[in-house]
């Protein structure tokens, strides 16, 4: 019996040490819970290299960090989400980087301050409150504000009047709004990217050091919607977390969207999302279109600047007119985008547009825009070059140019153009164009886009060489091939027989090299051969090639010889 109780005393003292031992384990982790989870800096607080701010709802977390693929010992104060502690939102001392982890964040000499164990400053809150009693609170939009608490909690300074490279709800879209890109994926130093807003042209841009890289169509555009949408006040109670803006360190302006199912970050919309987005890629009166090898041509009219750099593909220089005089004829482009005038003004009709350009010695270009809401007119002239021109676009207008048509269509049996496509002689259209050995192609005035048909069917041609009597059509493989197999798929495909004018080349488009694998749409080099002589029907037809006459030939024809 006594020894059943002294077990029993020994396992009830046992229990009793257990007890007590949780109990003082749950106050420890209550307590470091508590402090872990605190929201605020006051003037008898701070906060060291390990530990941090975390707002009220748990959404953001404020504290020390590391590049994850730095091999150098970096330390910086950020904001970061706290369920991805990788994505961070906000840098303070971006610029000067503490060497090793004895950093301390604290409000002292009325300021909030970075300093290291010395004592030296890596960073702080430029103006200073010393008469006020101040605190910095991060809130769960992920704004650092520094209050004064015996004034009514007034904000005194805030992170989102600050931003470094990330554009969160709550931030204001205006003038004073600068995102500036990392260096790197691992260095937060200022890099060469920031966006902004212009407020004279009313556009959001990307700029590299001094140099546009990217602007919006003024107001509209996705990326412009959704700056809009992320600008909410303060008390509103649908702010959205799981969303943000980038000014990425390669130059795109990214727009991320937390995806729950995927429990990750979705690049849902970047700008410039391709080269024709990016800033008049292609120079002044250059036309861009993302669907072809060779993006960059001149409108109708127009010649390149500097032929050999444009021959070279750097095609910044752009192009001018072939012949000084703007003349009075309007040439027709279908699909178009491009950078807009800064004025318009409200017209009864078209033809009122086209009156007025014409009227206009300065006058390159016009639109008529119907408005989606009043359903009135609106006439955009441009009296300067044209630039960011963009062709085939599902959002485009209808774009007139004023260019002679001599410049366009230089014999009686040239083609009219067909979009942005020149269709030099002897290449037909029709029966009463060009020579009709060459009547092969087709042009969908509706869409402006040039076709080359074939007995497989019909191509889109995505450019034109007259001097190298060379054009590119648009061809669908199954499956990628490289430049050394494209001539005997050409061929293959097209069914060209022996008669026809047309050759299929095995040079690849300048972009490829021999070997280089190319996606599922390729495009096909196609050579003409030179002309005979031109048809006619009388000697009146053989005007435009001197000592000539329109005779019989051996083959029945009439040709101007």
């Amino acid at each position: 019996m006594q020894e059943s109780h002294a077990v029993k005393k020994t396992m009830m003292i046992r229990t009793c040490r257990w007890s007590v031992g949780l109990h003082i384990l749950s106050v420890i982790l209550s307590s470091l819970h508590g402090c872990s989870a605190r929201d605020t800096i006051t003037m008898k607080s701070s906060i060291v290299d390990g530990q941090t701010l975390v707002s009220a709802e748990n959404s953001f977390e404020l504290g020390f960090f590391g590049p994850s693929r730095s091999s150098n010992v970096k330390r910086y104060v950020g904001i970061w989400y706290t369920s991805n502690p990788q994505t961070i939102v906000w840098v303070a001392n971006r610029a000067t980087p503490l060497s090793d982890k004895s950093g301390v964040l604290k409000i002292a000499d009325g300021c909030l301050k970075l300093s290291d164990k010395k004592g030296k400053v890596y960073w702080y809150k430029e103006r200073q409150y010393k008469r006020l009693n101040i605190m910095a609170k991060l809130n769960d939009t992920g704004n650092l504000i520094l209050y004064d608490v015996d004034g009514l909690k007034r904000k005194l300074w805030q992170s989102f009047e600050h931003p470094t490279d990330t554009f969160l709800f709550g931030m204001k879209n205006d003038e004073n709004l600068v995102l500036t890109s990392w260096t790197s994926e691992d260095d937060p130093a200022p890099g060469n990217f920031t966006f902004k807003q212009d407020p004279q042209a009313n556009r959001l841009v990307v700029m590299n050091r001094s140099i546009t890289c990217w602007r919006s169509w003024r107001e509209s555009g996705k990326m412009f919607e959704l700056v809009k949408s992320l600008t909410i006040k303060e008390d509103d109670t649908q702010v959205q977390k799981n969303e943000r803006i980038v000014m990425n360190f390669t130059g795109e302006l990214q727009y991320w969207k937390f995806d729950w199912g995927m429990k990750d970050w979705s690049l849902r919309w970047w700008e410039p999302k391709d080269r024709c987005s990016r800033y008049n890629y292609c120079g002044n009166f250059g036309s861009c279109n993302i669907n072809s090898t060779l993006p960059c041509k001149c409108l109708p009219g127009f010649k390149p600047k500097i032929s050999e750099k444009w021959n070279a593909g750097k095609f910044e220089d752009g192009c001018s007119r072939t012949s000084t005089s703007y003349g009075t004829d309007l040439l027709s482009l279908k699909r178009m985008k491009l950078e807009y005038p800064e004025t318009s003004y409200i017209i009864n009709n078209e033809e009122a547009c086209r009156e007025e350009c014409l009227k206009t010695s300065q006058c390159q270009a016009y639109t008529v825009n119907a408005s989606n809401t009043d359903r009135q007119l609106s006439c955009l002239t441009w009296t300067e070059e044209l630039k960011s021109i963009q062709e085939d676009q599902d959002d485009g207008y209808d774009l007139y140019v004023r260019v002679p048509v001599s410049d366009i269509a230089p014999t009686l049996r040239s083609c009219l153009t067909c979009g942005t496509n020149f269709v030099p002689y002897p290449l037909s259209t029709g029966p009463n164009y060009g020579d009709p050995v060459y009547y092969s192609f087709d042009c969908d005035m509706d869409t402006g886009q040039l076709s080359f048909m074939t007995p497989s069917g019909n191509y889109t041609v995505t450019h034109v060489d007259p001097t190298a009597s060379i054009f590119d059509i648009e061809m669908q493989a199954k499956e990628p091939v490289n430049c050394h197999a494209m001539h005997s798929l050409g061929s293959k495909i097209l069914q060209l027989n022996r008669s026809s004018p047309f050759n299929v080349t095995s040079s690849c488009s300048s972009n490829f090299t021999n070997d280089s694998p190319l996606k599922s749409t390729i495009e096909v080099k196609i050579t003409w051969k030179p002309p005979l002589e031109p048809t006619c029907n009388s000697s009146a037809d053989c005007k435009e090639w001197p000592h000539s006459t329109c005779n019989i030939t051996g083959t029945g024809q009439k040709r101007s010889l």
